[in-house]
């Protein structure tokens, strides 16, 4: 048996395992945005493989073969002995946070968090990640803070009602974050770990993102159907963008001269020409355009040179490609079933997109314009994060609980592993012990 026949064997049986997971019912807790329905999985029998002797005997040697070749550095990262990764996934069914271990690829623990958490965040500059926990209806949430050394809870910050989003300062003082419930920002002080300001927005915030130069805060209000650039140094509403239905997700271009936000019940994305950018120094904050694209544009990726950036619209199956110098969109390429998240490559030369109504992940090569593979995950892919490297391909399966790992070198099925209840939201984070 050939190491690729080895490979295709094992993650034939990981699918197995993980269809017969899914028969239990897992509840999604996607944003408002990105709710949508998951279809019924298709299961694979014992008998699509063989019997269940020649499985066994199968895998027996497929384990062995696969022990001896995994050491290879052309398969597996080689790490120092002080390096430490993991991600964070959170699972709003359960109030706790699955926390796998990159380097070694396995599930390390599960952190008892807030009710219902919905959101993650891992700080640039310190050994801590930050959870949003959106609580109960009509209570107050909060922010779990964890200790990524000792994978421990060392606080928790009590916030106003709903947080559903957060950001972190570039460097790692602040985090802010969205309250839909309350219709403000939270800003947290991250050494204190307390709120030091509440800054208000428009009705029901979906998203908050601070500009790379720290110059303005854009907010998402999805009810109110509008964007807010604010003044993070005094908290006051710089200007405010309506017709934008659903707004819920933004990207801002890595020199800080434009925002981009999506309209998750339209069909369009509005782009905002920031004001005090480099570019703009003396001009206020201005509409720039609206854009249309497919229907349901619930997400935006931005590679991470700035030059594009690609929308998935829900509803409509499919990719936009926007090329953000001139804010021309390219062209709309069919994905999957409920294309939910995009995430681009540190290379800049591939896109991967999470089709919620269905089991696959597709691979789009961008200078190509083209679909180059899917991949077959859980049941309802929903997030996405890579790991440090490159390497590996985290994806958030929220109605099948858990984890699919993938090898990005071979766009394959590497493992799976189980998470709590309707995991939502993954951080990835890295750093060196002394």
């Amino acid at each position: 048996m050939t190491e690729e026949q080895v490979q295709g064997t094992l993650e034939k049986a990981v699918i197995l395992s993980a269809a017969k997971r899914s028969r239990r019912t897992r509840v999604s807790t996607l944003s408002r945005a990105e709710r949508l329905r998951a279809p019924s999985m298709r299961l694979l029998s014992a008998a699509s493989v063989g019997n269940t002797k020649a499985l066994f005997a199968i895998l027996g040697f497929a384990a062995v073969a696969l022990s001896l070749t995994a050491c290879r550095s052309h398969d597996f990262s080689q790490y120092p002995p002080n390096y430490r990764e993991y991600a964070y996934v959170t699972n709003g069914g359960s109030g706790t946070v699955s926390v796998l271990d990159v380097v070694n690829v396995r599930l390390d623990r599960e952190l008892a968090v807030g009710q219902n958490p919905v959101a993650v965040a891992a700080s640039p500059t310190r050994n801590e990640v930050y959870v949003v926990n959106s609580g109960a209806e009509n209570a107050l949430g909060s922010v779990s803070v964890i200790n990524a050394e000792t994978n421990t809870v060392a606080a928790t910050i009590a916030v106003r009602r709903k947080p559903v989003s957060i950001d972190i300062d570039p460097t790692g003082a602040l985090a802010y974050v969205a309250n839909s419930g309350s219709n403000n920002l939270s800003v947290l002080d991250l050494k204190a770990r307390r709120v030091i300001a509440e800054f208000a927005t428009g009705e029901e915030p979906d998203a908050v993102r601070i500009s790379p130069d720290r110059k303005t805060l854009v907010v998402a209000n999805g009810r109110s159907g509008s964007a807010s650039m604010i003044d993070p140094a005094t908290g006051k509403i710089r200007a405010a963008f309506d017709g934008c239905p659903g707004a819920s997700d933004i990207a801002i271009l890595p020199d800080s001269t434009k925002a981009f936000i999506a309209c998750a019940t339209g069909h369009q994305v509005i782009v905002i020409a920031l004001a005090h950018s480099k570019s703009n120094p003396d001009q206020p904050d201005r509409l720039e355009t609206f854009m249309d694209v497919g229907r349901a544009p619930v997400q935006l990726a931005l590679k991470p040179d700035g030059g594009e950036l690609f929308v998935s619209n829900s509803l409509a199956g499919s990719i936009s490609e926007v090329v953000t110098s001139t804010d021309d969109v390219g062209g709309a390429y069919p994905m999957g079933d409920d294309p939910v998240r995009g995430l681009v490559s540190s290379d800049n030369a591939m896109l991967y997109v999470a089709n919620f109504r269905s089991q696959w992940v597709t691979v789009y090569a961008i200078d190509d314009g083209k679909r180059i593979a899917s991949i077959h995950v859980g049941d309802g892919p929903a997030a996405l994060a890579f790991s440090g490297d490159g390497h590996l391909l985290f994806v958030v399966d929220t109605r099948s609980g858990d984890v699919a790992v993938v090898r990005t070198s071979s766009n394959s099925l590497f493992t799976l592993f189980s998470t709590g209840k309707g995991p939502n939201a993954i951080a990835v984070k890295a750093f060196k012990v002394p």
